[in-house]
């Protein structure tokens, strides 16, 4: 029979990788802040590979994803701060506290009487649960806690929803829609002006107006945009080798040629 590892042979492995005696010189060498940038690339590779519908790819990715997690327990247990297990019971702790109509008891193996609650109930509770929580940690204002590290269109949909919470909001989408076109009026005249700071502050006003209008329209602003990337490297490859075939290079066909070939692999999807 094949063995299958555990967690408790993945936080085994942690350790010896960061054994000052035999270890890995490389995962020696890091530290909280290092590792910052594979735990984002992996999220993404994680998102990457749901978005392409890969799921032998995806348990590979989360696998990268939850290592991670086991090498900041590694790092906060070596430094006194936490542990895995600490890590753990923090979070099971607070979404037993999130879920009082599926945990009435405060408790996860409590007396558990589910409540009859519909979306709608959850989703008001849960932020005003995590609201509590905001407060008890000196967080009082409505923004507080929205990480600033975020993609910029992530937080910008985080920002309007925790406004819109407290009815600073338009009332459909159709505000939203015309504060667009407002936006694009004011970067043009920016663009008239040949006013760089105003243009980029212009520019940034309407991406925020787009990610408004995504919020009403119940998009996620990120997905949308991978989606439109994909697009654009699907259609522009089907150029690139559309191009080969007759012998040329993107850069050596004039610019009505290449909108030409665009608009076929348009056609094409």
């Amino acid at each position: 029979m094949e063995k299958h590892y555990s967690v408790d042979d993945l936080l085994f492995l942690m350790a010896q990788l960061r054994d000052p005696q035999g270890g890995c010189p490389w995962d020696l060498k890091q530290n909280f802040a290092s590792i910052v940038p594979s735990t984002i690339e992996e999220a993404y590779e994680v998102a990457e590979a749901i978005d392409a519908e890969d799921f032998e790819h995806l348990r590979e990715e989360l696998g990268d994803l939850l290592f991670q997690v086991i090498f900041y327990a590694q790092l906060g247990r070596e430094a006194g701060h936490f542990d895995f297990p600490r890590i753990v019971d923090t979070l099971v702790r607070k979404l037993v506290r999130r879920h009082p109509h599926v945990f009435p008891s405060g408790e996860l193996r409590g007396d558990n009487r589910a409540d009859a609650i519909d979306e709608a109930q959850v989703k008001k509770n849960w932020e005003a649960i995590k609201a509590e929580e905001r407060r008890a940690k000196g967080e009082a204002g409505t923004l507080a806690g929205v990480a600033v590290g975020l993609p910029a269109l992530t937080r910008a949909g985080k920002l309007q929803k925790r406004a819109a919470g407290v009815g600073f909001d338009w009332p459909s989408v159709d505000g939203a829609l015309a504060k667009i076109e407002e936006e694009v009026a004011e970067l043009r005249e920016a663009i008239a002006a040949g006013d760089a700071p105003h243009i980029e502050e212009e520019l940034g006003d309407l991406l925020f107006s787009c990610v408004n209008a995504a919020r009403h329209l119940r998009v996620e602003p990120e997905s949308a945009l991978r989606g439109c990337n994909r697009k654009f490297e699907r259609r522009f490859t089907a150029v690139e080798q559309e191009l080969r075939r007759q012998g040329l290079q993107p850069g050596d066909a004039s610019l009505d040629e290449l909108e030409q070939l665009w608009n076929l692999a348009k056609e094409q999807g």
